[in-house]
Parts: structure tokens; sequence; C-alpha cells
């Protein structure tokens, strides 16, 4: 079975603050820390990378086991989440390296900053994957179902190896998997989301 992988890089995406700040927990908006977090986004802004892989499988479930042709997978929540889907997308997605090194680097110097660059990784992280279902829809003119990731519900991390030998992440957008199935850049996100 020929399966077509493509790629997507998007330009800047828009902060959401009160995203960021949900994130980061934090609900009293001082002008010193609206101050901080301006400073880490304009920071992130250089930084950031968004990178997504793609490809289109056809769904065929039988009890809870989904066959995408190019591997199978067994979960009750996925397979009610794919119900009625003839096709799904396989993606996966990634803001790059940069920002762990923010993460890591200000860790040390200002564990503020270092939470606000965690809040704005998880932040845009979301963000792209959003942008990137947008573009699906209106692309192929179909209906999306939400979005479901390995280690949710019941659909096991092992899955992991066989949706990144699938997408070749590494040379497509450069996202890894080690052996305990931990994605590096860590603001990462492979998904399934059916079609309808």
């Amino acid at each position: 079975m020929s399966i077509t992988v493509l790629t997507k890089a998007y330009k800047n995406l828009p902060f959401n603050k009160k995203e960021i700040l949900r994130y980061a927990d934090c609900k009293d908006l001082s002008p010193e820390i609206e101050m901080l977090l301006d400073e880490c986004i304009e920071e992130a802004t250089q930084t950031l990378s968004y990178k997504a892989c793609y490809c289109i499988l056809p769904v065929n479930i039988s009890g809870n086991t989904i066959d995408f042709g190019a591997f199978k997978v067994n979960s009750e929540k996925l397979t009610i989440n794919l119900k009625k889907c003839e096709k799904a997308v396989l993606f996966g997605a990634t803001l790059g390296t940069d920002i762990d090194r923010l993460i890591m680097k200000y860790g040390k110097l200002s564990p503020t900053k270092a939470l606000f660059f965690q809040a704005i990784g998880a932040t845009m992280i979301e963000a792209l994957c959003d942008e990137f279902c947008k573009d699906i829809k209106a692309e192929l003119n179909v209906k999306l179902k939400p979005r479901f990731s390995p280690g949710y519900g019941d659909l096991d991390l092992s899955c992991q190896k066989n949706i990144f030998k699938l997408l070749n992440c590494s040379k497509n957008i450069g996202l890894t998997l080690n052996d305990s199935l931990l994605m590096s850049p860590t603001k990462s996100v492979t998904a399934f989301v059916g079609i309808y």
C-alpha cells in the first residue's frame, strides 16, 4: 500500500495571552508579570518553528481494532472516536527544539520565565494543531472529528513507533522518538483525526 506523506510549515501564529496564563496557572496579571510575559513572547517569536507532516489513511474497524492499512491499533475509545469514518488524517506536529532550549536555559536563570516558556510551548503546539486541522478541513472540504493522540484514553503509547515509522517524522519535521516513547522536541503532538 502506497502512502503519500506531506508536510506543512507555518509562519508566526498569534499568541493567546489568556491561554498562556491559564497553562502557567497564573491568575493575577500584575504589570510586572505582564511585562515578563511580553518579554517571553517576544523571545519565543524569534525561535518557534511550526511544522507538521501527515498522511491520509483508510479506516476499517472490527470490534476494538482499527486497521489503517499501514498498521493496526486496538482502542475502544479511538474506535468510538472514528465511528462512521472511512478515512483519517494521521499527523505529527512540532514547534522545534528552540523552545526546549529556552525552558532549560531559564530553568537555571529565571524559574518564572521557564514556567512561561513551558506555557507558551503548550499553548502554541495546540494552536499549531488547530491551524493544521483547520487547513485540512478547508482543503479537503470535509468535517473532522476531534484529535485523538497516543496515550489518551486506552490508545497505547506504543503505537507511536508505527506513527513515526510511517510519517518518517525525523526526516520530515525533525521530530524523534526515544526508547521510552518520549518525543523530542517535547512541544510536539501526534494524532489521528477522523474524516467524515
